[in-house]
């Protein structure tokens, strides 16, 4: 008889992170708003403020239809044809 753990198999899944540019001058910069309360204005802030401070060209702000669901697709594709990198939040 083999007895299997509920938890699953044991150990680390790889985790990558995506490259970063080595300059931010010149990529264009959108903020996802993810519906919290204050966070359009806190990522449209940053999204100004990193701009401003590398050359980078800040594209605005969209936002999610719920902070409880997963981006929309239809916005997905909106957010990958503007951006080049993207701010957004989740937490409470």
């Amino acid at each position: 008889m083999k007895i299997y753990s509920p938890e699953g198999s044991v150990g680390r899944s790889e985790i990558a992170l995506a490259p970063l540019p080595a300059v931010l001058a010149g990529i264009r910069i959108l903020a996802l708003d993810n519906g919290k309360p204050g966070a359009d204005l806190l990522l449209g802030h940053l999204a100004e403020g990193l701009a401003a401070r590398t050359g980078a060209i800040a594209q605005g702000l969209v936002q999610k239809g719920s902070a409880a669901t997963p981006c929309e697709e239809g916005l997905l594709e909106e957010v990958r044809g503007r951006a080049d990198l993207v701010l957004t939040g989740t937490a409470d």
